[in-house]
């Protein structure tokens, strides 16, 4: 019977993460799991991590890009990731820090819940092959890769919506949508909401609005300017060329983020932005 295993992805730069990762490397080791992590330099007695290995249950210490990054790790994987928020509120990190020993005793009796994320497909198509196939779990972006704006000309379902000059268009998932997104003018949606987000970053268009679409869609951008680049969760960069398409689609893989608290999306927001809710009395009137 093979042991029991858990990745343990941390911040480089945060001593605090690594600190919390090593305490609870110790108290899984000595429960017999075998421990993996990104920074075996930080994390002491963990093994470094090959993504050939395959673990029950990625904990992340540190924030939402971090968590990105564990993703990036265990991809089609299915494996729940578990984010431990240690001081800077996102959105995808447990909201309360837990316990060493809540933590240890849910991951050893597998006492938490996952939520299935949605993430965008897209490949790029260059004299008519696909030249690079990614994913995102917050967004990707075609967008300029200089100082000047890029041209694009952008189709749904085979249609043709707008062509557009601007700083780059956004297609974001429900995730992604207190991101990037967020950032530049977008809605705010709910996890559970099945849509993509498609959001033209200041264009120079009549009609430039944040537009909620079918996640069956098919969205596709043709570069009509010189150069411009792909990025995908702000990390994943690839440079275009003038006439390359690329193509965005809901992507089959989900990612599973995992809790251990109850708490729902609209807790995180609140927490986040300390939206004025003092005087709340629960329930209904």
């Amino acid at each position: 019977m093979s042991k029991r295993s858990v990745l343990l992805v941390v911040h480089p730069s945060r001593p605090d993460a690594a600190q919390y990762a090593s305490e609870i490397a110790a108290e899984l080791l000595a429960k017999d799991f075998a421990v993996f992590t990104n920074q075996p330099q930080l994390v002491a007695k963990a093994a470094t991590f090959l993504e050939s290995e395959n673990v029950e249950l990625v904990v992340v210490l540190g924030g939402d890009g971090t968590i990105l990054r564990a993703a990036d790790l265990v991809r089609n994987k299915e494996t729940p990731i578990l984010g431990i928020n240690l001081g800077n509120v996102g959105f995808l990190a447990q909201l309360i820090k837990p316990s060493l020993t809540k933590l240890v005793d849910s991951i050893v009796d597998g006492k938490f819940h996952t939520e299935p994320r949605l993430t965008i497909s897209f490949s790029i198509e260059r004299g008519g092959k696909i030249i690079h196939e990614g994913w995102g779990l917050n967004e990707v972006t075609v967008e300029r890769g200089s100082n000047q704006m890029v041209e694009l000309f952008v189709q749904i379902d085979d249609r043709p919506l707008s062509r557009w000059g601007c700083d780059g268009v956004i297609c974001a998932t429900p995730t992604g949508s207190t991101a990037y997104a967020f950032s530049a003018g977008g809605p705010v949606v709910w996890p559970e909401v099945n849509a993509l987000v498609l959001l033209p970053l200041a264009a120079h268009a009549l009609f430039s609005r944040p537009m909620v679409i079918s996640p069956e869609s098919r969205i596709v951008i043709d570069i009509e300017s010189t150069t411009a680049e792909v990025s995908a969760d702000g990390m994943r960069k690839i440079d275009l060329l003038q006439g390359d398409r690329v193509a965005l689609t809901r992507s089959t893989a989900k990612i599973h983020l995992a809790y251990i608290e109850a708490g729902v999306f609209t807790d995180r927001l609140v927490a986040k932005f300390k939206l004025p809710v003092e005087g709340w009395r629960g329930g209904h009137e």
